[in-house]
């Protein structure tokens, strides 16, 4: 039988186990992954498996890397991330983490723009570290970027976005995730993506200032646009915004691009019903 070992074809015997796999192809690995979930060294594999296997502390070739990145996922889930591509406008608090978790998922393409650059204020929710003040934001969030994925290609823009500008930044995009603090750039962005970039889903955060009530936090859907946060915290004087609670609302919008991007999780669809 066929099975996929570290994500190479390989020939295995019927009913091999993991055990047997290890000694043939890398011996002294000691983490196994099978189909993207740990498992032990008596499990037995089937035609067409996903078999990744690891060696603690060992550094991986380039071209291994990219592989052993996806382990965790499962099957056919790299091979469409690495395809996609997801617009970042803005790259603060929201922008800057969804933009993190997007490369280490493995989305293949972003393309960021933001005329910001690194200040301290930043640091206390933002992607960034002191080394990076001064620096243009959409450099520093490459730099982090490729720390963490340096397959990821990263397309940045250092302007400001105006509706001019738009459809020439992010209309080959499959999704645009909208991240900027004030609610009248929010607007223009929203306005011109709905009516310009008629199958361009827009991902937006709406209301994630001060700390705590994590379970106010959702998303919700309008044709193309979709909401996430409370809806109602916006921040002002005297009510600040945090790291915890813009990381919740970042990383739900970077979820919901990756829901577009996939289609809904059966297992999960199947566990609400």
């Amino acid at each position: 039988m066929k099975i996929y070992l570290n994500e190479k074809h390989i020939k295995a015997e019927k009913g091999a186990k993991v055990a047997e796999l290890v000694k043939q192809h890398k011996p002294g690995a000691d983490v196994y992954v099978l189909n993207g979930f740990p498992c032990l060294l008596g499990q037995t594999v089937s035609e067409g498996d996903h078999l990744v296997l690891i060696k603690k502390g060992e550094v991986p070739s380039k071209n291994d890397l990219e592989h052993l990145l996806s382990a965790r996922h499962t099957p056919g889930i790299a091979d469409t991330l690495k395809k996609s591509c997801v617009g970042l406008a803005g790259c603060g608090g929201l922008g800057s983490t969804a933009a993190i978790a997007l490369a280490r998922a493995g989305v293949g393409r972003m393309v960021i723009a933001d005329q910001d650059v690194v200040e301290p204020s930043n640091l206390n929710r933002q992607q960034y570290f002191v080394y990076q003040i001064g620096l243009p934001k959409v450099e520093a969030i490459k730099e982090v970027i490729k720390k963490a994925n340096p397959f990821i290609k990263v397309e940045t823009h250092h302007l400001r976005i105006v509706p001019e500008n738009v459809v020439t930044l992010f209309g080959k995009c499959d999704a645009i995730i909208e991240a900027f603090d004030m609610a009248d750039q929010k607007q223009m962005l929203v306005e011109t993506a709905l009516s310009k970039l008629l199958k361009t889903p827009i991902v937006v955060g709406s209301g994630m200032a001060g700390y705590g009530a994590n379970n106010i936090l959702r998303t919700r859907k309008t044709g193309m646009l979709y909401l996430c946060g409370d809806e109602q915290s916006e921040a002002g004087p005297g009510f600040g915004l945090m790291a915890p609670r813009v990381g919740l609302a970042a990383c739900m919008q970077a979820n919901q691009v990756l829901e577009i991007l996939l289609g809904p999780d059966p297992r999960i669809k199947q566990s609400e019903s």
